[in-house]
């Protein structure tokens, strides 16, 4: 086996990094200085431990002109957007930093006579945190910064396709003058992480990544007595409702999914319109999508980049030939996008009606530029086609009525509804998902909760 990983990009297949894959010895020189680390750093103060982590958010903002090239190389977000992923890193990471205080003070029961009573909110300990390359550093800074503002040490492994944002964190930590220990990065291979997980080296794993992925994280730490904290896969519905506004609807599902070439958890998979909207909806939703501008992400003028690999959008060519073959209409003349090519993961955006459950793609992760939209009756429909599904990461309701939205959302099985907007994240909000897309929570105050355990005291005061 190499002892080397490598970094190919979907733009050109150019190698973009190459690194040693750490020894035995890496691991748990890593490990040990992780653990003797977190035993002073989780006895600072919360303001403290802000300032440090405020900082790394400041380097790491410094360095945007370089990372936004250096995110499109690595896994094909155009350029104009990479600042984007930047700014939703400092709105997560300056939010849970400004709630820390509130999140982690000790919670107060009811005055007893004769006691003093409180609840702490202790650090686990060391947070192994495992990211995947879609959203490098909005997934990763999810758990990361609540882990350290808790007064946790944290070790991170980064996905393959992006090796140069692990160093990035690092660079930010090390510049914001961070104690020697706290934050470290490791370049592992999968075998590496679930054997870090078998030998008890860590207090809590982070996962994003595949089904097939947590399960295997939820494997090792089986008889571990370990937090596990999983973010899988999603095949996110929306449902246009008659009353909803016509054109904001198709303006942001497109947006919701195509953005990232369809490589999002939260991305649009599978829409359900109002049979009164449907016709108007699907012509100005096929018209917008052929404004796409597909090719090399390092151009200004590029909309919709490669997929990360040429076998994923290989994986989403063959969804949408089974779809037709079965009966779906394909919209999108794949010919009006030049780069579209097969054997590359440059990949046409494509529209699919008269699409049922039974299809792949309406029913498995795509997990890239394609939709089906199904006609619906009512929101009885919609709602049972909407959890017809493995998968509840979140769901979007179009409509002009929030009580609806809010009545609709009650029966939707996911851990986020939205009305009027989609593919989005708001870290005032817990960040969470059921049934295979995972367990646990980040963000919001929530978040706090899964990065530490709760310590009573019970203090005698009289005799």
């Amino acid at each position: 086996m190499s002892n080397l990983i490598s970094s190919f990009s979907p733009v050109d297949g150019r190698l973009v990094a190459k690194r040693k894959i750490a020894s035995r010895k890496d691991v748990a020189v890593t490990f040990a200085a992780a653990h003797a680390a977190q035993k002073d750093w989780k006895n600072l103060s919360i303001a403290e431990r802000g300032k440090y982590c405020a900082a790394a958010v400041d380097a790491m903002l410094a360095m945007k002109d370089e990372i936004v090239p250096e995110l499109a190389l690595q896994m094909g977000r155009p350029v104009r957007y990479g600042a984007g992923e930047l700014r939703g890193f400092e709105e997560r990471a300056r939010y849970m930093i400004s709630i820390a205080e509130k999140a982690l003070a000790p919670i107060q029961p009811e005055a007893k006579s004769g006691f003093t009573r409180y609840i702490k909110r202790e650090p686990v300990g060391v947070v192994f945190t495992i990211a995947p390359w879609n959203y490098p550093y909005l997934t990763a800074v999810n758990s990361i910064i609540p882990a350290l503002m808790a007064g946790n040490a944290v070790v991170l492994k980064h996905a393959s396709h992006t090796l140069l944002v692990a160093e990035r964190f690092q660079q930010a930590f090390e510049k914001a003058g961070l104690p020697k220990g706290v934050f470290q990065h490791l370049v592992l291979s999968h075998d590496q992480a679930t054997e870090i997980i078998l030998g008890g080296l860590v207090n809590m794993v982070c996962f994003t990544g595949s089904v097939p992925g947590g399960k295997a994280m939820e494997q090792a730490a089986v008889g571990r007595f370990l937090n596990v904290g999983l973010e899988l896969g999603g095949k996110d519905p929306a449902y246009v409702r008659s009353d909803a506004n016509l054109a904001h609807a198709i303006e942001n599902l497109v947006d919701g999914a195509f953005f990232n070439s369809g490589q999002s958890c939260c991305g649009i998979e599978r829409i359900y319109v109002h049979k009164s909207l449907y016709k108007d909806f699907v012509d100005g939703f096929i018209d917008l999508t052929k404004k796409y501008v597909l090719g090399s992400p390092l151009d200004e003028a590029t909309t919709l980049g490669p997929m990360i690999k040429p076998e994923a959008a290989a994986f989403v060519r063959k969804q949408i030939v089974a779809a037709t073959r079965a009966g779906a209409t394909a919209h999108i003349d794949s010919k009006l996008f030049a780069a579209n090519k097969i054997g590359t993961p440059y990949l046409a955006p494509q529209v699919l009606t008269n699409v049922n459950h039974q299809m792949s793609v309406m029913r498995d992760e795509s997990f890239g530029p394609v939709v089906g939209i199904m006609k619906v009756s009512d929101d009885k429909e919609a709602i049972q086609l909407m959890n017809d599904s493995e998968f509840g990461l979140t769901a979007a309701i179009w409509t002009s009525d929030v009580e609806a939205a809010a009545r609709i959302g009650d029966e939707i099985e996911t851990g986020t509804v939205f009305m009027n907007r989609c593919d989005s994240l708001d870290p005032a909000l817990t960040w969470t998902g059921v049934k295979n897309t995972g367990r646990g929570a980040t963000l919001s105050q929530i978040g706090y909760e899964a990065v530490t355990r709760p310590k009573s005291y019970h203090l005698r005061t009289t005799l």
